[in-house]
Order: structure tokens, then C-alpha cells, then sequence
């Protein structure tokens, strides 16, 4: 008999082949079981208390599971999908979990047959492909410009969550901000750039409905000097800098001796000529408001505000980005190359205002402004920042449709339509990864069944005739109305979703189950490495203490 070799490191945990495949699947499950009743107009929300020992109160998928602190890595690597949803399309952050979590779910029957991974994975593949070309073709293309459409469908993207109490609120505000800041590629594409160009203010107090899109930017700022400088201004001519208005300071130390004493005075009348000129650069063109990213010094405000100029100093460099695209003024680096070209005159009104304990600048009420701010305001943090998570979402919905107008029945009609078609495609294949691929097919029925689920009807009976409804792939557009659980048809109910978001989805949840089926062995226990050429150090030798000495026994010899 062979002696036993050891090849791993005793530390090292090692588990292979089937069981870590039923591992994985528990995990899936575990994850799609946590958000699973967050799905639909008849959600739940979830409390979770994060690390600080605050407490967030949502049903985002993404927002629930960034907080969950998990072992297992199949679980992990499912928290990243909804992730990548959220980064991508900002919405259907909980379906693709569901829809990951029974697609494996439905790979157990396979894994206990002795099927291999790659066959399952092969199936699944092919019924991705077969699902996106059904959405292709019951996809529906709609005009951009038309409101009531845009509304509809945003408002049926947000009903699933907290804040479609509130109406139209939300989705007016998506899409009156996203339409604002849309450029023209040419060839009829559109870019939105949500992060850059749209900021999101909370102000608590007030109440919900007092939010509003404002056409400019409002900055958590005030004038340099409140009792000289003006505090509103209509049409300001603005001027935007990011250099210093206060005297240079040299790169290093530097000492200057001084033998005579009017040499000193030169010095200082020499500083002082330094940030006069600066000022006179500035005032030539004759601004009403000044804007520096830099500091600006007590002489510089004076100059500014014996011309009438009003100046703010120290703002966020992504601020002043958002302010150059509302009013059309050009960032300065210096502001002896100012030009007339370079100062903003789009903005309608300067204004600043209290709210609270604080000031607030608005630059409000520009012409084709391509930068805004929306003012969320209400009761509590807690109400805003969900609110703030359900107006990210929406505004990606809307950004969504402006990039690729299709859009497709929302109400499970999508999954099962698919699902309808895909077992009738499954009659065609030959050979062993026909069941794999129809057991792909009845994991699309997991959405509506959740849906059903959520709303608290008769789930078997009402997925027995919602089934039977589409049952030769046809009637795409009979779906679940979320609030009630009555089949209707989507069109009437206006229950949209969008394509991109959909097959977002399909794609995120059936590659990760392909991945995820494809693992067969995890280790655990890896020691971190160290940085190269770094030893260990060595232990410092101890030194002993008088007192050391002192509690020492003595032996007796």
C-alpha cells in the first residue's frame, strides 16, 4: 500500500465536485429567499441596521444585499450581480436575483442525475439567446418626446417601490431631469450622464411635494462677504476660476533680507499690486459673480465687492463642472487668459437662500441649461435617502429609454411569454440538453410566481390560467396587475418595462448560473501573500524589567 502524500497545507480546507455544486445552490437560493418578497407593487421593505449603527429602510435589491455581510463566496458573487445591474440599467436589481436563484435552483434535479456542468451551462446559453430574440421581437418601440408614454412607463418602473404613494412626483422629476441634461450624439443617439451632470439635494424639512427639478445648480455655499456683496442678482454674468485669488506663495521657503525699511513697504505694495491686477483682469469684463474653486483673500473680496461683484470661493470642483453647464461659462485656469467667450451669461437669477441653519446658492433659471440639481426635500433622513434611491432608479429607467426606446409588458408578461415559447422551441432540440433547456425555460416563470406570490392571491390557480393564457407564446401582452393580482392586459394597465433593463437581466442572471454551475472545487484558507522581498521580522528579544527581577522566585540550590 502506497503511503498517503499531503499535498495541501493542513490548514487548507478543500471540497469538490458535487457537493460543492449543492453548496452553491443553497447559497443562490439562501440570497433569492432574502429579497424575494421585495419584488412587485406589493413589496416588503427590509430594515437593516450597517455598520455605523444606522438603520436603512428599502426594498432595492441592491440596497439590501450591499448591506449583508456574507461567508459563503457562491453568495458573494451573487450580491456583485445586482451590483452590476444597478451600475448598468439602475433597475430589476431584485429580478435577476430571483431569476439566478432558480436557474440554479432548477440545476439540482440535473446535478443529481450525474448530468455534467457543461451540458446545464450549454442548454442555459442556448435559451438565453432564444429569450432574447422572443423580447426582440415583442419589443415595442415608442416616441421619446411624447410625455404621457414616458410617464407611464416610469411610473410602472417605480411602483414596486416606496414612493409610488406619491403619484407622479418621482417619475415628473426623472424625467424632467434626464431630458434636460440629454446631448446629441448625432445619428439619433442621446447621451445622459446622470452621475456627472445631475446632483441630488436633500434637505430635510418641508414635505415631499415641495421637490423640484431647478433649471441650474444650488450649492451648499454663500458669498464671501454676506454684508457688502449682493445676495441676488438677475441675469448675472458669471465667471468661473479654478486658480487662487490671494497671493502666490512661493513652492519652497524662501528668505528675503531686508536692509532698508521702505524696502519692506515695496514688498507688501508689490502683494498688494499683485492681487489688485488679478482683480482687474477679472473686473474687465465686467462680471456679476465670481466663482473660484481656490481661496480668496480678504483684499481680493474687497476689490470684488467695491465693484458690485459678488464672489463665492471654495467650491467642489465637480460643482463647478455642473455650474459651467447650466449658465455656458468656461472654466479658467488663469485669469489673465480670460475672454468674453469664457463668462456664462445663461443663468436667469443668483440667489441665495436659508435653509435651516444654512445657506444654499442657487444659479437658477438658465437657458437650455445641460446640468441640474433636484431638491428633494421631507420629513426624515430615512424618508430622503429612500426617496433618493427610488429617484437613482427612475432617472436610470428614463435615461434607459432615451438611449433605446423599446419597451416590453411589465407583469411577468415578458417571463412567461418567453417561457411559453422557449418549452415549445425545447420539442426541437435532440439530445440530452433538451431538459436542461426546458427546465431553463419554467425558471422564467419564477417572476411572475413571486409576483403572485407578493400580492397575496391564489398563486397556484392564478398561475394555472395566466399559464393557459399564453400557452402557444401568444397574448404577449396578458399579464399580472402587481396591486390586485388580476390577469389584465398590460397595454390598458399601462404596466411597461423597459428592454434594456430586461435583457440586462435575462443576460447578468443566466451567465452568473452558468458560472456558478461551472465551479467544482473551492479552497479555502489560502494564506494572504506578502509583499515580494518582505520577511518576516524577526521577534524582538525580551528584555527583562527590574520589577520582572523582583517577582522572580529564587530556587533554592
Amino acid at each position: 500500500m502506497q503511503p498517503q502524500v499531503i499535498v495541501l497545507n493542513s490548514s487548507t480546507k478543500r471540497e469538490s465536485g458535487s457537493k460543492v455544486h449543492y453548496a452553491i445552490i443553497q447559497a443562490a437560493k439562501a440570497v433569492a429567499d432574502i429579497i424575494r418578497t421585495t419584488l412587485g407593487p406589493r413589496s416588503m421593505l427590509k430594515m437593516l441596521l450597517d455598520a455605523g449603527g444606522g438603520i436603512v429602510v428599502t426594498n432595492d435589491g441592491n440596497a439590501i444585499l450591499r448591506e449583508l455581510d456574507l461567508a459563503h463566496p457562491a453568495a458573494k458573487s451573487m450580491i456583485e450581480l445586482s451590483r452590476t445591474q444597478d451600475e448598468e440599467v439602475g433597475d430589476g436589481t431584485t429580478s435577476v436575483i430571483v431569476l439566478a436563484g432558480e436557474m440554479l435552483r432548477v440545476a439540482e434535479a440535473f446535478i443529481d442525475k450525474k448530468y455534467h456542468p457543461t451540458v446545464i451551462t450549454r442548454a442555459y446559453n442556448k435559451a438565453l439567446e432564444d429569450a432574447i430574440t422572443v423580447l426582440d421581437k415583442i419589443a415595442v418601440t415608442i416616441d421619446v418626446e411624447d410625455r404621457a408614454t414616458m410617464l407611464g412607463l416610469v411610473k410602472s418602473c417605480i411602483g414596486t417601490k416606496f414612493t409610488s404613494q406619491f403619484g407622479d412626483l418621482i417619475a415628473d422629476l426623472a424625467i424632467d431631469s434626464t431630458s434636460m441634461v440629454g446631448v446629441d450624439l448625432g445619428q439619433g443617439l442621446r447621451e445622459v450622464d446622470i452621475k456627472k451632470y445631475i446632483k441630488v439635494e436633500k434637505l430635510p424639512g418641508g414635505q415631499l411635494e415641495d421637490s423640484q427639478v431647478l433649471k441650474g445648480v444650488m450649492i451648499n455655499k454663500d458669498v464671501v462677504a454676506p454684508s457688502k456683496m449682493r445676495r441676488k442678482i438677475v441675469n448675472p454674468r458669471i465667471i468661473l476660476l479654478d486658480c487662487p485669488l490671494e497671493y502666490k506663495k512661493g513652492e519652497n521657503q524662501t528668505n528675503a533680507e531686508i536692509v532698508r525699511e521702505e524696502d519692506w513697504e515695496v514688498l507688501l505694495r508689490m502683494e498688494e499690486e499683485y492681487i489688485e491686477n488679478l482683480c482687474i483682469q477679472i473686473l474687465k469684463f465686467k462680471p456679476d459673480l465670481v466663482i473660484t474653486e481656490k481661496g480668496l483673500s480678504d483684499l481680493a473680496c474687497h476689490y470684488l465687492s467695491k465693484a458690485g461683484v459678488s464672489a463665492i470661493r471654495r467650491v467642489r470642483k465637480t460643482d463647478n463642472n455642473r455650474i459651467a453647464k447650466a449658465c455656458g461659462a468656461v472654466i479658467v485656469n488663469r485669469p489673465d487668459e480670460l475672454q468674453e467667450s469664457d463668462v456664462g451669461t445663461g443663468a436667469g437669477l443668483f440667489q441665495v437662500k436659508k435653509f435651516g441653519d444654512e445657506f444654499f446658492a442657487f444659479i437658477v433659471d438658465c437657458r437650455d441649461p445641460k446640468a441640474c440639481t433636484i431638491l428633494l426635500r421631507g420629513a426624515s433622513k430615512d424618508l430622503l435617502n429612500e426617496v433618493e434611491r427610488n429617484l437613482q432608479d427612475a432617472m436610470c429607467v428614463a435615461r434607459n429609454i432615451i438611449k433605446n426606446p423599446k419597451l416590453l409588458p411589465g407583469g411577468g408578461a415578458t417571463e412567461l411569454t418567453v417561457s411559453a415559447t422557449l418549452k415549445q422551441k425545447s420539442a426541437s432540440i435532440e439530445g440530452i440538453e433538451k431538459w436542461p433547456y426546458e427546465a431553463a425555460a419554467l425558471a422564467f416563470e419564477a417572476i411572475p410566481h413571486t409576483l403572485a406570490q407578493n400580492c397575496g392571491i391564489n398563486v397556484i390557480r392564478t398561475m394555472t390560467a395566466f399559464q393557459g393564457k399564453h400557452a402557444n407564446g401568444e397574448n404577449a401582452w396578458i399579464g399580472i396587475d402587481g396591486n390586485t393580482g388580476v390577469i389584465a392586459d398590460m397595454k390598458e394597465k399601462k404596466i411597461w418595462d423597459s428592454y434594456t433593463v430586461k435583457a440586462q437581466a435575462f443576460k447578468t442572471a443566466i451567465e452568473a448560473a452558468c458560472m456558478l454551475l461551472r465551479i467544482d472545487d473551492v479552497v479555502s484558507g489560502i494564506k494572504r501573500k506578502q509583499a515580494p522581498g518582505s520577511t518576516q521580522a524577526p521577534s524582538k528579544p525580551k528584555v527583562e524589567q527590574e520589577e520582572d527581577a523582583d517577582n522572580e522566585q529564587i530556587l533554592p540550590e
